[in-house]
């Protein structure tokens, strides 16, 4: 242990990965939340040795990396010591105060930084984006009031479905409205599908990967992610296109996720995050094999995207979902049940799933986990999704699975 003077700094080891592809490159990962998970994920995939920073000594990504130091990323002293010797730091929290340490040590520093604080200034604000939008002409909600009930009342600076509350009454709308602090943005609720894409690069050159499909649960958290995508070919088309001329307003320079909602042949956009997105960069993989966080650290470190040079195969059949076993009942689950369990594993042939992150370990009774199947389409991996849940049920004697929607969806 090492005193850094910003508090604790200890170097936790963890079990090595067996995979050494990579070029030797050695990621540190900030945050070991859900987009640590996510980022911790796919530099495994790349082979890339992993160094995880966190403030808490045992963050659930912990499992999933190489080594970690614990300390407070705020304290630059601390900061310049952990960091020696990487390759890339890759951003995952949405701390301000920690996301300006960071850009601020990698500007002096010279190590790329996989993150745009300009473009996530932009994004991190509902409010200020769909102004954005509104102004450029592309299609967003309708905004309350002036619109039909039931609206959508989301928090300007959450991501997500963080405070995300629906409303089927005037009065009652009103009234949380005069009393809510902070900045608010209320729109029509739309009902249909929805959908996400991720764009890399810069100005001039952006790439739009892999439509997802996305499935909520009762509380609008994401409980699942499909792929390909069920979204009309020409929609699709639209869709990417859509999501980089938004890269290009922003004038992003490296990763933006983009969500839609279907209406009709009409498609609105929901929200923006210039940031590593969490679940739809582990379809897109399982997919199709595109990595979206090594095409991101290529295009921070100025190398050439692999994606963009080569073809892409073929994308199979992918189904993820998050699940929650307690109290003798199964449910289903939007991601952020993930986040009250830890620490988080991979594991292969899950009770039949191709992967699981989980928090599960032999004699515990409660746990979750996040399934990842894949097959020749997608129709062959809910046909294995099912197998799986079954074979779960009958281990653990669980209830029939519980697979909730938004209301009015």
């Amino acid at each position: 242990m090492l005193d850094a003077g910003c508090g604790r700094l200890c170097a936790i080891p963890c079990e090595r990965s067996a995979d050494t592809r990579g070029g030797g490159v050695l990621a540190a990962i900030v945050g070991g939340k859900l987009q640590g998970v996510e980022a911790a994920y796919l530099a495994r995939k790349a082979g890339w040795e992993r160094l995880l920073l966190d403030k808490r000594p045992q963050p659930p990504a912990l499992p999933l990396v190489d080594r970690s130091v614990c300390l407070d990323v705020c304290c630059p002293a601390a900061l310049e010591r952990a960091l020696k010797g990487v390759d890339v730091i890759v951003p995952a929290l949405e701390n301000d105060a920690a996301l300006t340490s960071l850009v601020r040590h990698a500007r002096h520093s010279g190590v790329p930084l996989a993150f745009d604080p300009a473009a996530y200034a932009v994004s991190s604000s509902k409010k200020r984006s769909d102004r954005l939008f509104l102004d450029n002409g592309f299609p967003v909600p309708p905004a309350w009031p002036g619109c039909p009930l039931p609206v959508i009342a989301k928090p300007s600076g959450e991501s997500g479905s963080t405070g995300v509350r629906l409303f089927s009454d005037e009065t009652a709308l009103r009234t949380f409205a005069r009393r809510a602090e902070g900045e608010w943005v209320y729109q029509a609720f739309v009902e249909g599908p929805s959908y996400s894409v991720e764009v890399v690069g810069g100005p001039g050159r952006y790439t739009a990967f892999q439509v997802t499909d996305l499935e909520m649960d009762r509380n609008y958290d994401c409980k699942r992610v499909a792929a390909p995508s069920g979204l009309a070919p020409h929609l699709k088309r639209r869709f990417q296109e859509m999501a980089k001329d938004i890269a290009a307003l922003v004038a992003l320079k490296g990763l933006m996720d983009v969500e839609v909602v279907q209406h009709g042949d009409a498609l609105r956009i929901l929200e923006i995050d210039a940031r590593l997105p969490s679940q739809t960069p582990i379809v897109v993989h399982a997919s199709t094999g595109v990595n979206l966080l090594a095409e991101l650290v290529h295009f921070c470190r100025g190398d050439r995207m692999e994606a963009a040079a080569q073809p892409v195969p073929a994308p199979r059949g992918v189904v993820l979902e998050h699940i929650h076993a307690a109290r003798g009942r199964l449910a289903v689950q939007g991601e952020h049940i993930m986040s009250r369990y830890g620490p988080l594993y991979l594991e292969t042939d899950f009770f039949g799933a191709d992967e699981a992150v989980t928090s599960r370990v032999n004699g515990c009774d409660a746990w979750v986990a996040t399934l990842i199947f894949q097959e020749s389409d997608r129709a062959a991996a809910w046909a294995k999704r099912q197998q799986t849940i079954d074979a779960i049920r009958r281990r653990f004697h669980l209830e029939p699975v519980k697979d909730e929607s938004p209301q009015g969806a």
